[in-house]
């Protein structure tokens, strides 16, 4: 895309709830209760993050409380068996931890969480280092962008470089981060092209072409 996109720093939480390894299994869920998160980091030394306990690693906790049958217990992998019997921080982390850089891209931090399948990422420094966390919620922030804001992107840096005047004449309206483009244009295999950079840009949710072809296209 043209402009500038927002990074994980610009987003991210940067006060952070974090356990030490022997952080015993109550302490752990007090603080998910209290700090609102469904994570939190594992780290030791001054910061270095070693794994990441989720409500999911401590599930198994409850699942297997009422010691269930055998049959029902060999279905499940040997990790949550034993991630059921665990009382402390580190034997029920999963490391080692999914993190993210400071400076990755919303949409490169978006990837890593659909890939791993998780809600937070730990942001780290180039060692390692716990600087603060990003969540599924801080990254959807960039769909407040406001309209007016969007339309004016995308008509300076795509409408006006893709399909100027005189040869194209386009309209464009920007409603709840949907981008409608109407008019003429000369080139209409560049709307595949346009398709592509406007989605792109920050905030927007969609994009719809009503375009016929400009008087040079249709006279050729």
């Amino acid at each position: 895309m043209y402009g500038t996109p927002h990074i994980v720093s610009d987003v991210m939480t940067t006060t952070v709830a974090a356990v030490g390894r022997r952080a015993p299994f109550k302490e752990l869920v007090e603080m998910m209760q209290d700090w609102q998160v469904s994570a939190v980091p594992v780290i030791e030394g001054e910061g270095l993050v070693v794994g990441v306990v989720s409500e999911a690693d401590m599930l198994p906790k409850e699942e297997l409380r009422d010691d269930p049958a055998e049959e029902y217990r060999q279905l499940r992998p040997p990790a949550d068996m034993a991630k059921g019997e665990a009382i402390t921080a580190g034997d029920l982390m999963t490391s080692p931890a999914v993190t993210v850089r400071a400076n990755a891209t919303l949409a490169e931090a978006a990837r890593t969480m659909a890939r791993a399948r998780v809600k937070r990422l730990p942001v780290v420094d180039e060692t390692g280092m716990l600087e603060g966390v990003v969540s599924r919620a801080d990254l959807l922030k960039v769909f407040l962008r406001d309209d007016q804001e969007i339309e004016e992107e995308v008509r300076r840096e795509i409408v006006a470089r893709l399909f100027p005047p005189p040869d194209s004449a386009v309209e464009l309206r920007v409603e709840d981060g949907v981008v409608t483009v109407v008019g003429r244009i000369r080139d209409t295999s560049l709307v595949p092209v346009a398709a592509r950079l406007v989605r792109a840009v920050e905030g927007v949710v969609d994009v719809r072409f009503d375009l016929a072809p400009g008087r040079r296209a249709a006279e050729a």
